[in-house]
């Protein structure tokens, strides 16, 4: 399986978030060999989309000439888009929103009603790709936090597409923390191992894998700097 996973921390490697795709990332090696590509979105050149649709009345050319042309054809030439980012003010970082805007050229003007709503017709064919979202925040838990971000990501990619996410994430940089940290990490190259298996990941072991680490009041105490 060809992966392109999207880093879209401005952290790049000192992500927390990253601790968590490599774990998933690490597990899915295990049951099958993978083909992962990892790119540090702001490290690459990406203008911001200015709206004109001029990409959705000739083909699927932008106006802009930077980086995003040749990573929409590598999308389309991959099976599984990653994206690993932290939540940013309860959606996606700008570097990485930036890109998610710019793949404006694969779909065209054309309209059509899917289900309850409408949905752009696409100009290219990204039918076998699967989507996946791995987002960590640094809050003590989850409730009224990955909300808005989570239907974002399933609204933009409403096939084939899962979402999972861990509050207390900042942890995984703290070494102090590895009792607590390496166990969250067995479970997601868990995760990892059943997602290349069947293609899902049962909802016991999501439930498991996106719990907070140690307890909210725990956590927000130490945070505050008051234990």
């Amino acid at each position: 399986m060809k992966i392109m996973v999207f880093n879209g921390s401005p952290k790049r490697e000192e992500s927390d978030t990253l601790h968590m795709t490599r774990a998933f990332l690490e597990g899915m090696t295990r049951e099958a060999p993978q083909d992962v590509q990892l790119i540090h979105v702001i490290d690459r050149h990406i203008e911001y989309c200015t709206g004109c649709f001029a990409c959705k009345r000739n083909g699927g050319t932008c106006r802009h000439s930077d980086d995003m042309s040749a990573l929409l054809a590598e999308m389309l030439e991959s099976d599984l888009l990653l994206f690993s980012f932290p939540l940013y003010c309860y959606g996606f970082p700008a570097p990485l929103k930036a890109l998610l805007d710019r793949t404006m050229p694969l779909s065209s003007m054309t309209m059509r009603k899917s289900g309850e709503r409408y949905e752009h017709v696409a100009q290219a064919d990204f039918s076998h790709l699967r989507y996946l979202m791995i987002c960590g925040c640094g809050f003590p838990n989850s409730r009224h936090t990955f909300e808005p971000v989570a239907e974002q990501f399933r609204l933009m990619f409403p096939h084939g597409s899962a979402v999972l996410t861990l509050p207390e994430s900042p942890l995984f940089n703290v070494p102090e923390a590895d009792s607590v940290t390496a166990p969250r990490l067995a479970l997601l190259r868990q995760a990892g191992e059943q997602c290349a298996r069947t293609g899902a990941i049962a909802p016991e072991l999501l439930s498991q894998v996106q719990s907070p680490m140690i307890p909210e009041e725990l956590y927000a105490r130490i945070a505050n700097g008051e234990a």
